[in-house]
């Protein structure tokens, strides 16, 4: 018998991306094992979403500890106790230590609300508008120390409209990164993507650009 892949998810939000996980899974589309969700906020919505599906759930809280760096030891290692093969990103609104994320090399993603390397950090949405850009997105790329800065792998992309504002946009986008993030997720645990000599690769060639996700594929 094949040992299902296993993923973990970190989050401080509402959830909305790891519901679309959830979903996905529940499809078919996803052939994984959630094995925890984890959060730096106790009341977040995602963990009342992985209650619900029977996901184990961890809540630790930064203020219980001396430093970041001492926070986000403490979370990795029970995150490690529980032998994920990926760990995703999906929401977690913390920078973390980058000695923590040592062990973790080309086994976390995240999810970010641009077209990378355009709008690292927060109001994505509001940068792009500000600049006046015709085209808005978001990002799947593997987690290093550096800021929204790892490798990317893929992007969705889709026009600004006449007549949007940040909210308008954001809600749009969302339900682009709704379909990106499970695509991804996908294929790593298919082998499909992979993260070889600190380069986003997939099947076996190293990407000269994000992959483009298209009509529920991804491609060159």
């Amino acid at each position: 018998m094949t040992t299902p892949f296993r993923i973990a998810v970190l989050a401080s939000g509402r959830g909305s991306n790891l519901a679309a996980l959830l979903a996905a899974r529940d499809r078919g589309e996803l052939p994984v094992e959630f094995v925890l969700v984890a959060s730096d906020k106790a009341d977040a919505g995602a963990l009342a979403l992985a209650r619900e599906a029977g996901v184990p759930t961890l809540a630790l809280s930064p203020r219980d500890y001396a430093d970041r760096a001492s926070f986000d030891h403490a979370l990795f290692e029970r995150i490690a106790g529980t032998k994920p093969d990926l760990l995703v990103l999906a929401g977690f609104m913390r920078i973390i230590d980058g000695a923590a994320l040592t062990p973790w090399a080309g086994r976390m993603i995240n999810i970010h609300p641009s077209l990378l390397p355009k709008y690292r950090g927060l109001h994505t949405h509001r940068r792009a508008l500000a600049a006046g850009d015709t085209e808005h997105g978001a990002s799947v790329h593997f987690v290093t120390a550096e800021l929204d800065g790892g490798p990317v792998i893929a992007q969705a992309r889709m026009p600004i409209e006449p007549g949007d504002d940040e909210q308008r946009l954001a809600e749009r986008l969302l339900a682009l990164e709704h379909r990106l993030l499970p695509a991804v997720v996908a294929d790593i645990a298919a082998g499909r993507i992979a993260l070889r000599d600190g380069r986003a690769c997939f099947d076996g060639q190293a990407l000269a650009a994000p992959l483009n996700w298209r009509d529920g594929t991804l491609a060159r």
